[in-house]
């Protein structure tokens, strides 16, 4: 489930925690979904315990997660999330765009920043609705 990035410069406990929450904000995990244990976690990433146990925690402390004693770690019934979970009209727009960007050539940073602007609201590159560009 979860991937790493050495080079990012993101501690690794922290791109776990930004990878749950992006999943639930998709909806690909729900309330009652179970992470994965610490344990494989650990093996599969080659990762300190330590550095799970501080991501899950973070997780618990924020609302997101809740653990069960003896029987693992579960997306919250009623998950405290600052995102909402994106319609699914949204989300499937959104990936319609950025698969045209991609076959229009763009890099992941042109779309970066294509959608940066965007949430600034920086429409400077765009025709004005009176025709004045």
């Amino acid at each position: 489930m979860f991937r790493i990035d050495s080079g990012s410069g993101v501690p690794i406990y922290r791109q776990l925690v930004e990878q749950v929450r992006r999943e639930v904000m998709l909806g690909r995990l729900v309330p009652g979904d179970q992470l994965p244990t610490l344990r494989e976690v650990v093996e599969s990433l080659a990762i300190n315990p330590n550095t799970v146990a501080k991501a899950y925690s973070e997780l618990e402390h924020e609302g997101l997660v809740v653990r069960r004693q003896g029987t693992g770690t579960f997306i919250a019934s009623a998950p405290n999330v600052d995102a909402v979970v994106a319609p699914r009209s949204v989300r499937d727009s959104l990936f319609r765009w950025v698969r045209r960007a991609r076959e229009a050539g763009l890099s992941n940073d042109q779309i970066r920043a294509l959608l940066s602007a965007a949430l600034d609201g920086d429409v400077a590159g765009e025709a004005r609705a009176d025709g004045v560009a």
